[in-house]
């Protein structure tokens, strides 16, 4: 009987650390990276530029913020989706490269910096440029996902002074 119950206890004792191990691999799954970061950003310029501002939306946190370049900042996913509707215009084309990008020794927080350039038309029909560097400051979410928590850009002299 002693024996039959040592047993039970052992084969208890090892489901415990079993199943312990699988809930700690679960919840600390393997830690972003800053080329992870950097690789989301290609996905959020993908999806900007295959679905417009859905698309590029599609990567902001509800209670985001965007400080656009010379205005007031804009509060909440919703208010800057208002402001997005350009990216649904073919003609206007929104590209940028991540240069930069780290992740806080947390794991929670992380972000990405680089530059853009946003062509498009002026009322005339000609082409425009305009360049400029943003930085994406990028929060994780509770379900694991990462969303931009602030995004912000400036403009930037054309490169080698064209």
């Amino acid at each position: 009987m002693k024996a039959w119950l040592l047993g039970v206890l052992f084969v208890g004792a090892l489901i415990l650390v079993v199943l312990s191990g699988v809930r700690f691999s679960i919840a600390n799954p393997k830690p972003t990276t800053a080329d992870d970061l950097r690789k989301m950003e290609v996905e959020f310029m993908k999806a900007a530029a295959e679905k417009g501002a859905d698309g590029y939306m599609s990567y902001y946190a509800d209670d985001a913020v965007e400080v656009p370049n010379g205005a007031d900042a804009i509060h909440g996913k919703a208010n800057i989706a208002k402001t997005m509707g350009f990216l649904n215009d073919k003609k206007n084309q929104l590209v940028w490269t991540p240069v930069y990008a780290d992740i806080s020794s947390a794991g929670d927080l992380g972000y990405t910096s680089g530059t853009f350039e946003f062509r498009s038309q002026d009322k005339d029909g000609k082409p425009t440029v305009d360049y400029g560097k943003y930085t994406s400051i990028w929060k994780k979410q509770g379900d694991g996902s990462w969303k931009v928590a602030l995004d912000m850009g400036n403009a930037s002299p054309a490169p080698g002074g064209k």
